[in-house]
């Protein structure tokens, strides 16, 4: 018997069903035209039934198998009575329609039809016994052509059972896949969550502990020189900074997004004089270059911008001190630049080794922006940082220096 799952290679699901009326009826016309010429009318009229019914089966496979069954009984009592002959390939459309009953049908209802088909079987003979002239009464003949039909419908219900394992297979897959997925989740959340609570307990408390100490100074100020009592105010104030920004970030960590501790706006370029008066007040001169539009660029390339002088004001006073820090940001109809440039350090100095840790953030703020950043040496021996960001969002959005 064909398989339905044999002509999947067939261009679309129209030609196969053609593909299966072919080989369904063609060998019953081939045949007939050597057993009896008298019966090719009442052949013809069959094979269109049984052609229409085949090209439906696997939508309605008991309507297809019951009209195909009724149509080979009525055709088959009237050759009968008739005394003419149909050829006894004329059931291998049948087969078809019963495998599409095995394939596409529940097994309950597939059974009742297997049965109902036998009942139909039985009446249609007693009818040609009632109708029929003698030597035209079908028997034992009748038995040994559709006794082959069952092996049909039992292919169809492996063809279903094969189909069905496939298929739990893949579910059982898809909610492997979909654990895993939570198992990697949950693991990374609470890798988050062990993180964020070493940096509540480690940087956290050396943070407030920083603005206690400097708060307890600058109760003290009346005893310190003028200049001793900027610098507190000015550590007082950048600790309380960083102790917000923590919590802020320690909130997203814990995957509160911060909703459970005080709130306070992301650093802008608004921002930025504050950030070098600080860094002026500890020694490190810094000279801003900005266009006037800077300030209407979205949010995150802002903050981003905002990092990258940070940390550059950072490595300054660690890596340069007392050197000059220039900080610019342009634009034009590709890109915005972010470019912030270190003079060298003294001829004195002794530099400190870093981790990178910190450029490795800011490479990985721009790239999440889908732009890049590089850092490297001077010629003059000073150090220079550059981020470009495409004015159009990665996503093909609107442009993000839009004003």
């Amino acid at each position: 018997m064909f398989d339905d799952d044999l002509l999947r290679h067939l261009p679309a699901p129209r030609t196969a069903d053609a593909a299966i009326v072919v080989a369904a009826l063609a060998p019953a016309f081939i045949d007939q035209a050597t057993t009896d010429a008298s019966a090719w009318p009442a052949l013809a009229w069959y094979g269109m039934a049984a052609a229409v019914a085949l090209a439906v089966r696997r939508r309605w496979p008991l309507a297809a198998f019951a009209a195909t069954l009724l149509a080979l009984a009525a055709t088959e009592i009237a050759c009968a009575a008739a005394e003419t002959k149909l050829s006894s390939l004329a059931v291998l459309p049948l087969a078809f329609a019963l495998y599409a009953v095995g394939a596409h049908t529940p097994l309950r209802r597939s059974v009742v039809a297997l049965v109902g088909g036998a009942a139909i079987t039985v009446i249609g003979v007693a009818i040609n016994h009632a109708t029929a002239p003698d030597g035209w009464r079908g028997g034992s003949d009748v038995l040994a052509v559709l006794s082959p039909l069952p092996a049909a419908w039992g292919l169809g219900l492996a063809a279903r059972s094969r189909r069905d394992s496939l298929a739990a297979a893949e579910r059982r897959a898809a909610d492997a896949q979909r654990e895993q997925q939570l198992r990697v989740q949950s693991a990374a959340a609470a890798e988050r969550t062990r993180i964020a609570r070493d940096m509540h307990d480690v940087v956290a408390h050396s943070l407030t502990l920083l603005v206690v100490h400097a708060e307890t100074m600058r109760a003290r100020s009346a005893e310190l020189p003028p200049w001793a009592r900027e610098g507190v105010d000015a550590m007082a104030s950048a600790g309380r900074q960083a102790t917000s920004e923590m919590r802020e970030l320690l909130g997203i960590l814990r995957g509160t997004n911060g909703e459970t501790a005080p709130r306070t706006p992301a650093p802008q370029l608004a921002d930025l004089p504050g950030l070098v008066e600080k860094a002026e007040q500890a020694g490190t001169p810094a000279r801003l270059d900005i266009y006037p539009e800077a300030t209407s660029l979205p949010r995150p390339v802002q903050l981003a911008a905002y990092r990258l002088l940070q940390e550059c004001l950072a490595n300054a006073r660690r890596h340069a001190p007392g050197a000059e820090v220039t900080f610019r940001i342009g634009t034009n109809a590709d890109e915005i630049r972010v470019e912030a440039e270190c003079g060298p350090p003294p001829p004195d100095h002794r530099p400190r080794p870093g981790a990178g840790v910190g450029l490795t953030g800011l490479n990985e703020r721009f790239a999440a922006l889908g732009g890049n950043l590089t850092a490297g040496p001077v010629s003059d021996g000073g150090f220079r940082i550059t981020a470009t960001i495409p004015t159009t969002a990665p996503s093909g959005g609107k442009p993000l220096a839009a004003s």
